[in-house]
Formats: C-alpha cells, structure tokens, sequence
C-alpha cells in the first residue's frame, strides 16, 4: 500500500511542457472563439470535427508524442497532457482524432511492424485517417478476456467473424484495432488473443450506429461477416493481443480526460453561482468539487510522470480512471441538488442545457475505458488482495 502511495506522489509540469500552454490557448481562441454554449462544450469527447482535427494536426498537434521521423510531435508525455487539458477545459471537438492520437498510434509505434509504422503513423498525424477501438463485445461487458470474435488462419490471410460493441465513432473512422481470439475459446480466458488493424471499408463488415440517451449517436455495434484480412493486418505477435491490449489501456485510462468530462458543466455552474452570488451552502460544494478535481489533475500527472518515464502503470491509471470517473459522475449530481435548494427561479438556460445533457451521458464515464467492478478487481490484484 505504502509504494502505492508513493506512486502518486506529487509532480510538478515540466517547464518546457507548460510553455506549450498559452500557444494552445492562442490557437483554440482564434479556432473555437469564447462563445460556444456549455452544453456544446460538454460534448468534447463526442464532438466528431474532421476539419478541426486536421487544424490541429497541422499545428503538430495530432500524434504529438509520435517520433518526428513518423510525422508526429516528437514531445513527450506532459506535453501531450497540457495539449489534452486545454483541448477539454475549451471543449474542443476532439473525437475524430482521439483514440488514433491517444491510443492506436502509440500502440503501432510500440508493437507494429516498421511497414504499420509506415504507412499508418504519418497519416494519423496528418488527420488524415481516424481510428476506433474494438474491444467489448456483446454479452460480455468490460470482460475482454471473454472476446468471442474469431481470425482464423487461412493460407496467407486471415477470416475473421463475430462482433463488437460501443465502438466510439466506428461509423465515421476509416481503421479499428480490435481484440479477437485466434486459438482457444472463451474458457481459455488471456490465451489465445491477438490485435489486428482492420479496414473498415473491407467486404463483410456492417456498422451499425447506437443512438443514446441524449439522441447522439456517437457510437456503434459492428458486425464481421467472414472479413478476409491480409497478413499484415496482425499487430505485434499472434497470441499476445492480452498484454498488448493492457499497455492500451494504461494510454486510455491516465490521462486528463478522466476527470474533465464534466468541467463545462462545472465551469458555467460557477459563471451562474459568480452573477447571482453564492450561498454559503453552494460556496461549500463548489469549493469541494474544486478540491476534488485538483487532486485528481494532481494524481493524473502523477500516472503521466511514470508514462514519461517508459513504465505501464495499470493498477494506477485503474484508480486514476475509478476515482475520475465517479467524480465525473457526482458534479451534475451535486449542482442539481444545488439548484434544487435554492429558492430563485433558474434564468441561465445555457446551465440548465448542460446539466440536462451531463446527467444524461455521466452514466457512460463509469463504462468507457472499462468498468468500475473490473476496474477495482484489477486494483484488488495490483494491491494483492484477491
């Protein structure tokens, strides 16, 4: 528990790093100028902008932590965490981009053959193809390790079927990386899996998208009907797609983004609660949503410093992301609550969109990037508790 501890002990940013902080500011004011609405805002995430994202690619902001000599940023991990802040305290529609910037180039530039390097990281830093993640399936939730997805062997290629399922954007991506067993079945769990780069607009593959709770349909459920994908589609070895997957997600679960998905909503809350002035109540909660949020940025930076430093820290990008997420969670909780205890009647519309909007999507933060119970399983391990 003590090492635990001292994992999260406190950082501080390169100066170097937070140099790059007013020339981001300078780029998202002329780009996204101070009046998008909270409630636009709070679709950071979910904002689908293919011209933005190739704005900020050409910045070299798109794969910025890539090695220049694949076309990306060459800048390290706290760059890439001051690029990703601002980017989500502006609200700026990052999803096109996403997972190739933040997850699918990093995993190519560390398990893909020099040929995947090629060909893929240069093109993802250039905005010009964009990637999903195709990891659960249906009926197994966030149990990767039960993926029923199947690639056969069949001479130089391989056939793949099955399904998966909440792939963020698969209707607008051009690549997916996806899980799939290629040996064994379910019952064998970690063994057997393998990661490869499909085509998306390969023969045998259906997209179908999901419309939610707020009428966005940001994600998808994605059929294989016997897919032929060549040789070169494996990504890293056959049969090592568990550790590999893992290293992924160390990318997805540490970064910033798992405790700003609802700051547009706090932000405005503060804009109201500044014009209308305060209760002490109200100065109470927003003082200890504040509180809360500094520490996690605090423990975020943490995760990114051993990032920085080549390791792959599971078990606390797993606490970082359980922790964020329930905070995530509990801001548009709070201020209705807030806003239920006070008597004035509610004349900031834009608030009230956002805290419509927030409460609608907050129960997916708990699901994306995996869920709490396999995420405080995997901490009961690291911690060696089961």
């Amino acid at each position: 528990m003590l090492d635990l501890l001292q994992n999260f002990a406190p950082v501080s940013l390169p100066p170097e790093a937070e140099a790059l902080r007013p020339h981001v500011k300078a780029f998202l004011a002329e780009r996204l100028g101070n009046t998008v609405p909270a409630d636009i805002r709070a679709r950071s995430w979910t904002g689908f902008d293919a011209e933005f994202s190739r704005d900020l690619a050409n910045k070299g902001w798109v794969g910025f932590t890539i090695p220049k000599n694949y076309g990306g940023g060459g800048g390290g991990a706290f760059d890439r965490f001051v690029l990703v802040e601002e980017l989500l305290l502006a609200g700026a529609p990052v999803a096109a981009h996403w997972i190739g910037d933040r997850q699918s180039g990093p995993l190519l530039l560390r398990y893909g053959t020099e040929a995947q390097r090629q060909f893929f990281l240069p093109r993802i830093c250039r905005g010009e193809i964009f990637f999903c993640i195709g990891m659960s399936e249906p009926n197994a939730g966030s149990d990767l390790a039960s993926v029923r997805t199947r690639a056969v062997r069949d001479g130089e290629s391989w056939v793949l079927s099955g399904s998966k399922i909440w792939t963020t954007h698969a209707q607008k991506s051009h690549y997916m990386i996806a899980l799939v067993r290629t040996s064994g079945d379910p019952a064998d769990r970690q063994r057997g899996l393998s990661q490869f780069v499909i085509d998306l607009t390969l023969p045998g593959i259906s997209v179908c998208p999901i419309v939610d709770l707020t009428g966005d349909a940001h994600f998808s459920e994605v059929f294989f009907q016997e897919v032929r994908l060549p040789a070169d589609a494996l990504v890293g070895e056959e049969g090592a797609g568990w550790a590999q997957v893992n290293a992924e997600l160390a990318f997805e679960r540490s970064g910033p983004e798992r405790i700003y998905s609802s700051v547009a909503l706090l932000d405005q809350w503060t804009t109201h609660l500044r014009s209308v002035g305060a209760s002490v109540a109200a100065t109470r909660k927003l003082g200890m949503l504040i509180a809360r949020l500094a520490t996690l940025r605090q423990m975020s930076l943490a995760v990114t410093a051993r990032l920085a430093s080549g390791e792959s820290p599971l078990v606390d990008a797993a606490i970082l992301k359980d922790l964020g997420t329930q905070f995530e969670q509990d801001v548009p909780t709070v201020i209705a609550d807030a806003l239920a205890d006070d008597p004035h009647p509610i004349d900031d519309q834009e608030l009230v969109r956002a805290l419509a909007y927030v409460s609608l999507i907050s129960p997916t933060y708990s699901l994306r990037g995996g869920a709490r119970e396999i995420l405080r399983g995997m901490i009961a391990r690291g911690l060696g508790l089961r």
